[in-house]
């Protein structure tokens, strides 16, 4: 089986995408950091985002948060504007950073339950359980304090919260770095079950085999624009080897 790679702008499916970006610019000072990214991600569906280091993945989270305001194009969470409406936008989403920002003092349940509070959302300690199960977190660590979870066990308590927001945007930045195969086929897991909601998720990652486990469709940010994009076909979903060539070739162009 192979697959061709787009040799235009990752196209913008529809205006209604509840992750959207459209001809968007960014830069800081004489450098250009996003130079006319065009990317939307449907409802429903996984995108993961590839790229060397330097190609603005971590730009273009903090411009979908409302953290950095574009200089040009257009910014879109269901249909607001993270930077002129950063709480709208962010009452939509669920965010997964690389390193969870939970607190160590407290249990599973007890972060949960705190996070939940912040975000005007709070629910039932039955509920709590039932997500935590759902993440897959053993029931003897529910009321245990954080200070001796491994990284795994934080990411399950932080999906868990996200299952229970229910909105309709997931973002995600390297959520599989530090895991090991059997965790992050378990995360892969409960991205996909967030997904099969209606839930638009995009991933930010390094990790290829990862994102071909799980994502729908797979594009390639290189210097500031999605350069390359491919959609899982068929039984074997995605080429790797053709996606790994891809892939270093995205990194070698940074790196020159």
């Amino acid at each position: 089986m192979t697959h061709r790679f787009a040799d235009k702008e990752y196209p913008v499916p529809s205006n209604d995408s509840p992750i959207l970006l459209d001809q968007v610019t960014l830069a800081y000072g004489a450098h250009q950091v996003l130079d006319g990214l065009s990317l939307a991600v449907p409802a429903g569906s996984i995108t993961a985002l590839l790229g060397g280091n330097g190609a603005g993945k971590s730009t273009t989270l903090s411009v979908l948060l409302g953290f950095a305001r574009a200089d040009g194009g257009r910014v879109a969470i269901c249909g607001i504007d993270p930077a002129s409406d950063p709480d709208g936008a962010r009452r939509r989403i669920a965010y997964l950073p690389e390193n969870v920002a939970l607190y160590e003092h407290l249990s599973a349940v007890e972060n949960a339950d705190y996070l939940l509070a912040l975000s005007g959302e709070r629910q039932a300690r039955g509920a709590i359980c039932e997500a935590l199960a759902a993440a897959g977190l053993q029931e003897r660590a529910w009321d245990q304090r954080l200070d001796g979870f491994s990284k795994g066990m934080r990411q399950k308590v932080a999906i868990a919260v996200a299952l229970l927001r229910q909105v309709p945007v997931l973002l995600l930045d390297e959520p599989t770095s530090g895991l090991d195969p059997r965790a992050t086929g378990d995360f892969n897991a409960l991205v996909m079950q967030v997904r099969d909601r209606g839930t638009a998720v995009l991933m930010v990652t390094h990790d290829l085999l990862s994102a071909a486990d799980v994502a729908d469709r797979i594009a390639f940010l290189e210097a500031g624009r999605v350069r390359h994009a491919v959609v899982a076909e068929g039984p074997d979903r995605f080429d790797v080897r053709a996606l790994h060539a891809r892939f270093q070739v995205g990194e070698a162009q940074a790196q020159a």
